[in-house]
């Protein structure tokens, strides 16, 4: 029997779903471009199903083996950063709406060449997996958004399981993850081989945590290490149990990428998750400052965690902070896709906020983002 307390969040998830447009369809069917807008090319590998349908592409079931395809979306530029514009009718608004210019079927056999063709004179090849409850139609106008607003030079290249799209699903969604993981190695293995391709940078948010770190562990065991060309895993908001992730990359050995964590104790999300774990803390929803916590991470060389509980952006169920927070979205940018590792030195500065009577005492000293090195906590 669910307690008061997991149905409140289960009723705030589901309101915040309803209020924005997963229940509407064929977003993806393409039309006319737009002048005055931007356009981002991506590489989207899925396990999914074809849909007949060209406005929804992929379904929520698993479909036989990987498809690749080459989509356009086509990105109002009047927007702030963070923001994700989607229709409110079908088809969109190119001029004020995130659309699809067109999609078409790409070959195993013309991987080798979209890599030679989209990844450029930096050679940098920039993965995304998202999370739980994603439907197709919003796991590529997300990347998309995130492609676009962290400004790097690296080819977009989406991997997307068959998440059912339905907040109650949780269990389905966590099967097809696992499934597609094989998958999902084979296509970093086939960036890591092309020669057009000099380095990879992998972003996998909330459950998509756990095929991204599953996969590169697989590479690992298969290899005897992590290929080198995947410099940085990031994992954001992960939805993964915190014991069988520092055994996922203690398999990885000493040549591994170097792993950063977003983390937010308000993620309503791995809230959620944490009930239906049975209490089990998610990764992504500790406080990396308490402890326990560091005693259990202890030691992991290359694991940096950033702490975003201090930010609001994005809905409340602050789950996807990494993409709606612009604080967030630079250092992906600027840091985590040129290979970099993050310091304390690259977040904001301290803010000091006055209460509502503005008195001195009650100058309080935040940090929007925290920055903690798991090798050197005890």
């Amino acid at each position: 029997m669910w307690s008061g307390y997991a149905w409140r969040l289960v009723a705030a998830c589901l309101a915040l779903g309803a209020a924005g447009c997963a229940s509407r369809q064929g977003l993806l069917q393409p039309v006319e471009p737009a002048p005055d807008t931007d356009r981002v090319t991506i590489l989207a590998a899925t396990t999914r199903a074809p849909d007949p349908d060209a406005g929804i592409l992929f379904s929520g079931d698993r479909g036989d083996g990987v498809s690749f395809s080459s989509i356009v979306v086509s990105i109002p530029r009047a927007r702030e950063v963070g923001t994700l514009q989607l229709p409110r009718t079908v088809p969109g608004n190119p001029a004020t709406d995130f659309v699809v210019v067109s999609a078409e079927p790409v070959a195993r056999s013309e991987l080798t060449g979209w890599f030679r063709s989209a990844s450029g004179h930096k050679r940098r090849i920039f993965v995304f997996v998202h999370g739980f409850n994603t439907p197709f139609d919003r796991a590529v106008f997300r990347f998309a958004q995130l492609a676009h607003d962290t400004d790097a030079a690296a080819a977009p290249v989406l991997f997307s399981w068959p998440s059912r799209g339905r907040l109650l699903d949780y269990r389905r969604d966590f099967d097809n993850a696992t499934y597609s993981r094989s998958d999902l190695a084979y296509l970093l293995k086939a960036a890591a081989n092309s020669p057009s391709v000099g380095e990879i940078v992998i972003l996998a948010h909330s459950m998509g945590g756990w095929p991204a770190v599953e996969a590169v562990r697989q590479l690992a065991l298969e290899r005897g290490g992590v290929p080198r060309k995947i410099s940085n895993l990031v994992l954001a908001s992960p939805d993964l149990d915190i014991g069988v992730f520092r055994r996922q990359v203690e398999d990885m050995g000493p040549r591994r990428p170097h792993i950063t964590l977003f983390v937010a104790r308000h993620d309503r999300a791995l809230q959620l998750s944490r009930f239906i774990s049975r209490g089990a803390t998610r990764l992504g929803g500790i406080d990396p400052a308490r402890e326990d916590y560091q005693r259990q991470l202890s030691g992991l060389s290359g694991v940096t965690v950033l702490d975003l509980t201090a930010i609001r952006a994005g809905d409340r169920v602050n789950h996807d902070l990494f993409a709606a927070s612009p604080d967030a979205v630079r250092l992906i940018g600027d840091r985590l896709l040129q290979g970099q590792v993050i310091t304390d030195s690259d977040v904001s500065p301290p803010l000091l906020a006055a209460d509502a009577l503005g008195s001195a005492a009650g100058l309080i000293v935040t940090a929007p983002i925290r920055v903690f090195d798991m090798a050197a906590s005890r």
